[in-house]
């Protein structure tokens, strides 16, 4: 590509996810090298076990998984800012390289909202990435900065959703 753009699918709907992961796959379907970061999700969900088998999609692994943000002690969110912070420099030294077509950073708008990665660098990164590079980034409520930057924005929005009910993420369908 001669242009990379970047896109952010985010809103309270489910699916932003599921959206990234099937542009990656589209993407190594055509030859294209796929780099695939993931923050704020667990490690034990499926759609790994299938891009972890996919020509052209290297996925990152984190050696441990936290939970939602709101049920972090102090020393949970110390620890995910670290654990996050090196995600960040391993996703930056990885690009550096050139050898990625597109980078997906999945539930890279929390990291960025609750300042676990340096938000002045990822607007830098974003502004300056090389000009090939496709991102894709998601999450709920992006920043305005984050959405200036952006090519494509597209909003999933909740209309129904089992967890009102007391449903909750099932493996196989949310995880």
């Amino acid at each position: 590509m001669e242009q990379g753009l970047i896109h952010i699918y985010c809103g309270d709907g489910k699916g932003k996810t599921s959206a990234a992961i099937g542009l990656a796959v589209r993407a190594a379907g055509v030859g294209m090298k796929v780099l695939f970061a993931r923050f704020l999700k667990t490690e034990e969900s499926g759609e790994l076990v299938i891009l972890d088998k996919i020509d052209g999609i290297d996925v990152i692994h984190l050696p441990k998984s936290y939970g939602f943000v709101w049920s972090l002690s102090n020393q949970e969110k110390e620890e995910v800012k670290a654990l996050y912070q090196s995600l960040w420099n391993q996703i930056c030294e990885e690009i550096s390289k050139g050898q990625y077509d597109v980078l997906v950073m999945d539930e890279f708008m929390a990291a960025y909202r609750y300042g676990f990665i340096p938000q002045e660098e990822a607007v830098l990164f974003l502004e300056k990435k090389p000009k090939e590079l496709e991102v894709i980034l998601t999450g709920r409520d992006p920043a305005k900065e984050l959405v200036s930057l952006a090519d494509y924005v597209s909003e999933i929005c909740k209309v129904k959703h089992p967890f009102d009910k007391g449903i909750t993420a099932r493996k196989g369908i949310e995880y």
